[in-house]
């Protein structure tokens, strides 16, 4: 009769911790997936560093990688050919987002039939490329960050006013395949042909 109440008590002490031991257990989160697209390399420090930025605001907000995060990253996304290659591989792993660095990368992304969401870094003109409708509103599933604004293009030419004032003649140089530039040297021309007589 003893070993009889010895194993009912065992099976009720062992079934009664069964809820303790499942709440002491770490929840299982699923990981999210976050594809990267960059434009440098993988040995190039610049891109070591925008990765690293990347996990420590990722960690700041409670994303820690391998428990409920997962960053897979593309290298090398430096023209057209490149870019829709390593845009396709990404797609393919089914990211709930993709964070995508400088125009290349954008432009092979948005020509996929199907995509997550996109964050974009390192654009110059994300409204003149036809990335997004505007800034304030980018519509889709785009969102992103400028690099920076087209009123420093005319900046440009006023430092190197300052720093040559004798300079009588200023030349540009630019890659017309580059849609970011459009933007660029159409201020930089408004600003020459203002101080044309």
């Amino acid at each position: 009769m003893s070993s009889r109440r010895e194993f009912i008590t065992l099976l009720g002490g062992a079934a009664a911790a069964w809820p303790l031991a499942a709440r002491a257990q770490p929840t299982t989160e699923r990981a999210r997936r976050i594809g990267v697209l960059m434009n440098t390399t993988a040995d190039d420090p610049e891109g070591q560093a925008r990765i690293a930025a990347l996990h420590q605001g990722l960690q700041e907000w409670g994303w820690t990688l391998g428990r409920n995060a997962r960053i897979d990253v593309r290298w090398g996304a430096f023209d057209a050919d490149s870019s829709r290659h390593y845009a396709t591989e990404l797609v393919a792993l089914a990211p709930e987002v993709i964070v995508a660095s400088a125009s290349a990368a954008m432009g092979a992304l948005q020509q996929m039939r199907t995509v997550p969401p996109i964050v974009f870094v390192s654009i110059i003109d994300p409204v003149g490329a036809g990335f997004v409708e505007r800034l304030a509103r980018p519509g889709g599933n785009v969102t992103g960050f400028a690099l920076f604004e087209y009123s420093l293009s005319a900046k440009w030419l006023e430092l190197l006013k300052e720093i040559a004032p004798g300079v009588p003649r200023t030349a540009v140089l630019r890659d017309t395949a580059v849609g970011s530039g459009v933007g660029q040297y159409a201020i930089i021309h408004s600003v020459l042909n203002e101080k044309v007589p």
